[in-house]
């Protein structure tokens, strides 16, 4: 489905109706007020430019290695039902030649960055009931936030004032240059997607990366190539296993990967999950330095699949919302070159597939 641009007020008028939006409602969060506001996330940000905000040049090869200056963060990414929050080092952060994709691959902070779809960046440091918040936040062509990092109580403040003067822009103009998502190809029917062969690949998989090179040869989207791959590879579950699986990985303290990401960004947790709680119909985890916000409702499909590869077979459950998109991943923890554990492979089978 394409987007529609609309023009945003004036930046000044923008600013003045978002803070006005504070007064009757604090705790809103910026997403939700953009929403409310009817403009993107980015311009609200741009709106408070001079105030709080910096833009800084979208220089992602030197910009991303120099977050580590700061030392201990906190890096959030997310989507529209699911929240990763991980605190840690920015280190091991490497950036294909091409510019396009980039990687930070720390014991903690782990992600998987597709540049090419990062427009827009702005250092903030908002007062607070809590104090000073500082962050670096990166948005789309579409004005969606992508990636934000934050400053905790042990970063390194010093470091702050420095970064945001090497990478401030000359233009700290408010306006954006905002583009409408390209039109999506309409899915094809399971009739024109080739099932054997589509089987036949899956069968053939050596590595769990390769999978969306088998889901662009057939021509199929994810969910499509669940439904079809069959039971050997894939199971339809219960929704609501979903929860229980995390508080049974808890209860078990079974190392697991939480995979949650957006076009452009993919973060990684790998580890345990202890502390479990319910918030409405948000499932979250609450850990020193792990939070995860589950919108449940939204989870409209859940996946057990099996995919084989060099290290044996690889089992993660996979939810997605109503559009298909997939809105969180679980693994066991591992490293690559080791067999899958055995204590997750068990949870991971336990729960009864639907009919």
């Amino acid at each position: 489905m394409t987007v529609q641009i609309q023009a945003a007020p004036e930046p000044s008028a923008l600013y003045q109706a978002w803070q006005a939006l504070r007064n009757q409602q604090p705790r809103l969060r910026s997403r939700d007020a953009a929403a409310h506001l009817a403009v993107s996330e980015a311009e609200l940000t741009a709106s408070r430019l001079g105030v709080d905000a910096v833009r800084l040049r979208p220089e992602w090869a030197s910009l991303l290695p120099a977050l580590g200056d700061l030392g201990y963060v906190m890096a959030l990414t997310r989507n529209e039902h699911c929240v990763h929050e991980r605190k840690g080092y920015y280190r091991e952060v490497s950036i294909m030649a091409n510019g396009q994709m980039g990687l930070v691959v720390s014991a903690d902070i782990d992600l998987r960055l597709f540049l090419g779809g990062w427009a827009s960046v702005f250092a903030i440091a908002e007062s607070t009931a809590r104090g000073l918040q500082r962050s670096i936040q990166v948005f789309d062509h579409q004005g969606t936030a992508v990636h934000k990092v934050f400053l905790t109580e042990e970063s390194e403040d010093s470091a702050w004032e420095p970064l945001v003067e090497r990478f401030r822009d000359e233009d700290q103009q408010a306006r954006l240059e905002l583009r409408p998502l390209p039109a999506a190809e309409a899915p094809r029917a399971d009739t024109q997607v080739d099932v054997a062969a589509l089987r036949e690949g899956w069968a053939a998989l050596k590595d769990t990366h390769h999978f969306f090179a088998l889901l662009k040869k057939h021509g199929a989207t994810r969910t499509q190539a669940l439904r079809l791959a069959g039971g050997a590879w894939a199971e339809a579950l219960d929704p609501a296993e979903l929860p229980r699986l995390l508080e049974a990985a808890g209860a078990r303290r079974i190392p697991i990967m939480v995979f949650v990401g957006n076009r452009h960004c993919i973060q990684i947790h790998s580890g345990p999950v202890q502390n479990l709680a319910w918030m409405d119909t948000w499932f979250n985890v609450l850990d020193p330095e792990f939070n995860l916000h589950l919108k449940t409702p939204a989870v409209a499909e859940l996946w057990r699949v099996r995919k084989p590869s060099s290290d044996g077979v690889i089992t993660s459950w996979e939810a997605f919302d109503a559009d298909g998109e997939l809105i969180v991943q679980l693994f066991g923890a591992r490293k690559p070159g080791i067999p899958e554990r055995e204590d997750w492979r068990t949870l991971a089978e336990e729960a009864a597939a639907l009919a």
